[in-house]
């Protein structure tokens, strides 16, 4: 869905208008200095040949470096698989866990595409609702509830929450997986991107669960398409041959400029920064065009808004505010079923201008 609420305001842009887009979790940046001067060497030089399915051993063995030094945990290049996006690493995690029929958890809230690419694989999702009290995140006691189970799926931090999970409730997670032959699936995507707390990998507690990552959030590198996963040993082989009859190899551009990118963090960090920054305008300033109540934003760079006191219309409300106030944002339905015509998802991935310049439409479109 907000696909389409980006195709709207594309829309109304093309007329003449001006949308400040909030709907979509895509950085304002451009990837960091490093990467683009790679991918313009790799260009010159012409090194734009397919690469194996698993991704360019420079670049796994980075990755895994990269795992030793930011969670201080030893991970085998061995275990490390180049993806097409984080997009690209959902189908092939998937279907190398899972068969069809099987029943995968995931939390409600939660990102969509989680629950329409098992769909595809008819694969079984199996909400968890969640609330303000688990911080909208699974817990043990809400996986021992929904019975059988062969899969599960953790996001932290969280789209489009921005909640995240502690080590004690990883490993909880984690134990209780193990013990009941299911199969964890830790979406990373947003690591780097936060504001409160620790940042716990799924590797760090586990070695039979499966990590996914991109490049996309924190290195600014959306539109370049590379991801990775980090699998159990038994699960190299059958990715591997998945990956090579559906893709047959990463982008191997993008995979130059993204083993490049681990050299702009101070670049990166800066993005983080404005992120943060955005993030506390938008707190203080939105409750004053009555929107009040919020999901705790630890990491990500998205605040997921309760309405409910606003509309029991989430679409039709991001209807009216995109065309009336020019503001894009996400209806709470793309992420929540049952209770999402009552909340809105509001992305702070943009520039402070516009955030402030949100705020102040809003302020306005609510005065009327």
């Amino acid at each position: 869905m907000v696909m389409d609420v980006m195709a709207a305001a594309e829309r109304i842009e093309a007329a003449g208008g001006h949308v400040i887009h909030m709907e979509v979790g895509q950085p304002a940046a451009p990837a960091p200095r490093p990467a683009l001067e790679a991918a313009h060497r790799a260009l010159d030089e012409g090194r734009i040949d397919y690469t194996s399915a698993l991704g360019m051993p420079s670049l796994r063995e980075r990755i895994a470096r990269h795992y030793r030094d930011a969670y201080g945990v030893e991970v085998s290049s061995d275990r490390v698989i180049v993806t097409t996006g984080s997009s690209g690493g959902f189908p092939l995690a998937f279907l190398a866990s899972f068969d069809a029929g099987d029943r995968v958890a995931l939390a409600a809230p939660g990102y969509p595409a989680y629950r329409n690419i098992l769909a595809a694989l008819n694969v079984e999702a199996v909400d968890l609702p969640t609330s303000a009290a688990d911080r909208f995140q699974p817990t043990v006691e809400a996986l021992k509830k929904a019975g059988r189970l062969d899969g599960l799926i953790v996001a932290s931090p969280s789209n489009p929450t921005g909640t995240m999970v502690g080590h004690a409730e990883m490993k909880a997670l984690a134990d209780w997986c193990t013990a009941n032959g299911v199969r964890l699936i830790s979406d990373e995507i947003y690591h780097g991107i936060v504001y409160e707390g620790d940042t716990v990998s799924a590797v760090e507690v586990s070695d039979s669960a499966i990590v996914v990552n991109s490049f996309s959030k924190y290195f600014s590198m959306t539109g370049w398409r590379i991801g990775w996963l980090i699998v159990p040993t038994d699960l190299v082989r059958p990715i591997e041959r998945l990956s090579q009859n559906f893709f047959i190899s990463v982008p191997t551009l993008s995979q130059h400029a993204a083993l490049a990118s681990f050299d702009g963090r101070d670049e990166l960090d800066g993005h983080v920064r404005r992120y943060r920054t955005n993030r506390d305008l938008l707190l203080a300033g939105l409750p004053s065009a009555g929107f009040d109540r919020f999901a705790p934003a630890e990491g990500a760079f998205y605040l997921y808004c309760d309405v409910a006191h606003l509309t029991n219309d989430s679409r039709d409300f991001c209807r009216r505010m995109l065309g009336e106030a020019g503001v894009a944002a996400t209806p709470g339905v793309d992420f929540d079923r049952a209770r999402g015509s009552g909340t809105l998802r509001i992305s702070f991935a943009g520039s402070t201008a516009e955030m402030e310049e949100a705020v102040r439409r809003l302020r306005e479109w609510r005065r009327l």
